[in-house]
């Protein structure tokens, strides 16, 4: 690998390794507090197998071939369609706090939806080799009501939060690649308001705007996540109360191990510990654009850009909620929050970055 490669895997080594000490520290502490019979160790167990699916398909991305997986991406698209729709269908699609995300495989669960944020670009760069996206306006229209099809099954689950990045991730491809701006602007603007129009009509996304602007309106029930995480932040003031000395994550902050990890991070190690923490997801950054600006091709460099972005864009949405900057998204820490689904996502989106990097190194070699 070359050097930005090389920096990138550590960077995201780096991220993991702090995930799982932080998962640890929140879940162990937890099942102490409440007395419950749950090993102290099934959540970092439970990660670390996480980790360990998303080394695996990350080396294979990286085996295969960025290119190779483009020209298998119309597959992957109705795959992912399809087990899009399985969520939707009852004693298949799980249900959590009113809504249905997720399928069942044995004691793991699968978020169909985290996937769509990889092959959703991947589809969209194999599409426009088919559409005549910058010629003619029938066929950008043509090409973006197929590659928008996740978007209403992903609203019925509902998971606001995610169409809102695969519109961003979207519009971001729109822009690198070029396409006409008069084509794009519109459609998209149209699709916008339709989402905005029909989330606002859903009480649990104009309950999260209430509670965002007054969470201590409701301290005693939706407030009281991004109210404690403030204390959480608060607390740990310039270095921090030190590791493993967090309050919050005694049961004050619910599930403080999954979106508010990032609290956790800040009690215990303070400003400094948080600014250590933005300099590595900055580094990475630094090191995904790199590659993206030397790829081989223009698939190459829009992949690894777009890959770059989603990283950094999540990581910004989940530190500006974790901070009350911005409204509750459910939108995870990437690489550190639990959960398995995002952190495998977060793994390929790694891989496909080092496989445009790869495929520049190799094509120098010949």
């Amino acid at each position: 690998m070359n050097k930005p490669s090389v920096f990138l895997v550590v960077c995201t080594g780096i991220l993991i390794a702090i995930g799982l000490i932080l998962i640890f520290d929140t879940t162990s502490a937890d099942i102490l507090d409440r007395s419950l019979s749950t090993s102290v160790y099934y959540a970092l167990l439970r990660q670390c197998i996480f980790v360990s699916f998303g080394i695996v398909l990350a080396l294979a991305i990286i085996r295969i071939g960025y290119k190779e997986l483009i020209e298998v991406s119309p597959l992957l698209f109705g795959a992912i369609l399809f087990l899009l729709a399985l969520t939707l269908l009852p004693g298949i699609g799980q249900e959590s706090n009113g809504a249905r995300r997720w399928i069942g495989i044995g004691p793991f669960t699968l978020q169909p939806s985290e996937f769509v944020k990889i092959i959703l670009p991947l589809f969209f760069v194999y599409s426009l080799r088919r559409y005549k996206t910058h010629s003619s306006f029938m066929g950008f229209l043509t090409f973006l009501s197929v590659v928008l099809t996740p978007l209403p099954l992903i609203l019925f689950e509902p998971d606001n939060g995610t169409v809102f990045i695969l519109l961003c991730i979207l519009c971001t491809l729109l822009y690198i690649t070029r396409i006409r701006a008069v084509f794009w602007a519109v459609p998209i603007g149209i699709v916008c308001l339709v989402g905005a129009s029909f989330a606002s009509q859903m009480k649990h996304v104009s309950d999260r705007i209430q509670i965002f602007l007054h969470p201590e309106l409701d301290l005693l029930g939706k407030g009281h996540q991004p109210y404690q995480a403030k204390i959480a932040a608060g607390s740990g003031q310039i270095f921090g109360v030190g590791p493993g000395q967090s309050m919050q994550k005694l049961n004050y902050l619910p599930e403080a191990n999954n979106d508010y990890i990032g609290a956790i991070l800040a009690e215990e190690f303070g400003f400094v510990g948080v600014l250590t923490l933005i300099s590595i997801y900055i580094g990475l950054q630094i090191f995904g654009y790199s590659i993206a600006l030397s790829a081989k091709d223009e698939e190459g460099y829009y992949l690894a850009t777009i890959m770059t972005f989603l990283i950094g864009f999540q990581a910004f949405l989940n530190l500006g909620i974790v901070s009350g900057l911005l409204p509750s998204t459910g939108t995870t820490l990437p690489f550190m929050s639990q959960g398995g689904s995002s952190l495998i996502v977060n793994c390929m989106a790694i891989a496909f970055i080092v496989s445009v990097a790869q495929e520049k190194r190799v094509v120098k070699k010949v």
